[in-house]
C-alpha cells in the first residue's frame, strides 16, 4: 500500500488524512518526520565537544567583543598588558564563568533558577530562528529551564502580553523595546534587549506587475505593506524611500500589515510590494506572486531585524534565570550562524509549530541561494545571519529615524536611552559593582546606503535630512 491511506489494513483505523493514525496531512507528516530527524543531528552536533567548545568560544568573544568594539581597542589593550593579565582581567567582570556555572549546575542544584517554567512569544518568521531553534534542540532544558514558544499573531500582541506579564520573555522587532521603555503608542514599560536575534533578512518585494518598473522615483502613489510602525522594516523603507526623492508620508501609502498577510495582499493588488521579514519575500517568489527588488543586506549590510528580550523587571528579580536564557538564546546562534547547520535549520523550524512554511522556502533564505522572480538563481550567503551582538550605536540609529519621522518630538538623549535598552552584555554592571570603570564603547559606525552613521554624531544626522517630519 501507499504512504496515504490503508483501507485494507485491519490493524489501523481507516483515516481520511494521515495513515499514522494523526489527524494531520501526509504533507504535514512527511514534515515533522524531517524536522525530528533534523533536531536528532544537530542535537548531535551540539553534544560534540568540538560544538561546546566553540559555543563557549562564541559567547566568550561575543562578550569580548562587546567590551571592545573596536577592535584596535582591544589589540591596543592586549599589547599594553599582556595576555595572561587581560583575560584574568576580563574574567572578573564578564558573567562567562557564571554562566557556564549555571550550566553545568541548571537541574541538579535545586534553587538555582529563580524561575524554571517559561512562556517566550515569537512571530513566525525566520529573525526568530536562535529562539525557535533553541526549543526542538533541547537549549534551554540543558539551562534547566521548561520553556514554552508560544507563536504569536503580531507584534502589537507581543507588545501587550509583555506588558501585562504574560510572557516572561520575547521575540521582540528591536526597536521595539525602545519604544515601549520611552511610552512611545503604549504605557511607558521598560523593556530591554538582551540579543539580536539575526542582522539582515528582509526584503522589498514588488509585485510582478512592476517587475519593468523598478526605479523608487516612479513610486509615486504606491501602496506598502510594513510589519509594524516600530519596526526595522518602517525605517528602512523609509529611508530608501527618501533617498530617492519621495516623502514616505505624502508621495506613498504606508500600512501595517502583519507578516503572515503580506503575500496574500500583494496577491490581491492591495499593495504594490512590501518591506517585511522573511520567509515571506521568498513566499512571494514561490506563489509566483512577486519578485525580490532590494535585499535590506544591500541598503545596510549587517542590520539589525528582530531581537530577544525582556522586562527589566524580569531581569532584576530573575537574574540566573536570564543568565540561563541568554546562554540558551547564544548556543542556538552560535548554530545558527554556522552554514553547514543552515539547511537542516530550515527543516527544523518549517513544520506547522513554528513558522509553517515550505522547507524549499526557509531553505533558499537560510542557504542564501534562492529564486528572485525574475528568471535568476541568487547566490548571497549573508542573505540572512544571526550575530547576536546588540551595539548600542543600533539603538541610536534607530531613535535618530523615530526623531526624524516624527515619532519623537522634542530634544532625545540618544545614549542614555540606547545604553539602559539595549545590554550590550552585564558586563558593565559587573563592573560597576567592583567599583572598576565602564568602558565607553559599544558604538561602531555603520554605513546606509554608502552614507556613514556615527552615533557621536546623533542628533545633526536625524536633523540632516531634507525629506523629514522634524517639527
Amino acid at each position: 500500500m501507499s504512504d496515504y491511506f490503508s483501507p485494507y489494513d485491519a490493524d489501523k483505523p481507516l483515516m481520511l488524512k494521515c495513515s499514522c493514525g494523526k489527524d494531520h496531512t501526509v504533507a504535514d507528516h512527511h514534515a515533522a518526520v524531517a524536522a525530528d530527524s533534523a533536531a536528532i543531528e544537530l542535537r548531535r552536533r551540539s553534544q560534540t565537544s568540538e560544538f561546546e567548545a566553540y559555543s563557549n568560544e562564541f559567547i566568550e568573544a561575543t562578550l569580548v567583543k562587546a567590551l571592545f568594539p573596536q577592535d584596535e581597542v582591544r589589540r591596543r589593550f592586549l599589547r599594553a598588558v599582556g595576555k595572561g593579565t587581560a583575560m584574568a582581567a576580563i574574567a572578573s567582570v564578564l558573567p562567562v564563568g557564571t554562566m557556564q556555572a549555571l550550566a553545568q549546575d541548571a537541574g541538579k542544584k535545586p534553587g538555582t533558577l529563580e524561575k524554571t517554567n517559561l512562556k517566550i512569544g515569537f512571530i513566525p518568521i525566520t529573525c526568530a530562528t536562535p529562539l525557535i531553534m533553541a526549543h526542538p534542540l533541547g537549549f534551554y532544558k540543558q539551562q534547566g529551564l521548561n520553556v514554552e514558544v508560544t507563536k504569536t499573531a503580531g507584534w502589537a500582541l507581543i507588545r501587550d502580553k509583555m506588558i501585562n506579564k504574560e510572557y516572561d520573555a520575547t521575540h521582540f522587532l528591536s526597536p521595539m523595546p525602545l519604544a515601549i521603555s520611552m511610552g512611545l503608542g503604549s504605557n511607558a514599560t521598560p523593556m530591554n534587549v538582551a540579543t539580536i536575534q539575526n542582522i539582515n533578512g528582509q526584503a522589498i518585494t514588488m509585485a510582478l506587475r512592476h517587475k519593468d518598473n523598478r526605479d523608487p522615483k516612479n513610486w509615486k502613489g504606491f501602496k506598502f505593506a510594513i510589519p509594524f510602525e516600530f519596526s526595522m522594516h518602517n525605517f528602512l523603507l523609509r529611508y530608501y524611500l527618501a533617498e530617492a526623492g519621495l516623502n514616505p508620508d505624502t508621495d506613498v501609502q504606508l500600512r501595517v500589515v502583519p507578516p503572515a498577510e503580506m503575500v496574500a495582499n500583494l496577491r490581491a493588488g492591495n499593495i504594490d510590494g512590501f518591506l517585511g521579514p522573511d520567509p515571506f519575500n521568498q513566499r512571494a517568489v514561490y506563489e509566483e506572486v512577486g519578485f525580490i527588488h532590494v535585499l535590506t543586506r544591500d541598503l545596510w549590510n549587517g542590520h539589525p531585524c528582530c531581537a530577544f528580550g525582556t522586562s527589566a523587571e524580569f531581569i532584576q528579580k530573575n537574574p540566573n534565570t536570564f543568565a540561563a536564557l541568554y546562554r540558551s538564546v547564544l548556543t542556538a546562534a552560535a548554530m545558527a550562524r554556522d552554514p553547514k547547520n543552515r539547511e537542516l535549520i530550515a527543516k527544523v523550524i518549517a513544520p506547522a509549530q513554528y513558522l509553517n512554511q515550505p522547507e524549499a522556502v526557509l531553505n533558499q533564505v537560510l542557504t542564501g541561494k534562492f529564486a528572485d522572480g525574475l528568471g535568476n538563481i541568487k547566490n548571497v550567503p549573508d542573505r540572512a545571519d544571526f550575530d547576536p551582538m546588540p551595539w548600542q550605536s543600533m539603538a541610536v540609529w534607530m531613535l535618530t529615524q523615530m526623531k526624524r519621522w516624527g515619532y519623537v518630538k522634542g530634544e532625545v538623549n540618544y545614549k542614555q536611552i540606547a545604553e539602559k535598552v539595549f545590554l550590550i552584555t552585564d558586563a558593565k554592571k559587573y563592573m560597576k559593582e567592583l567599583g572598576q570603570p565602564t568602558p565607553e564603547g559599544a558604538y561602531p559606525k555603520f554605513k546606509i546606503m554608502g552614507k556613514e552613521f556615527d552615533a557621536a554624531k546623533a542628533d545633526a544626522y536625524a536633523k540632516g535630512f531634507a525629506i523629514n517630519k522634524i517639527s
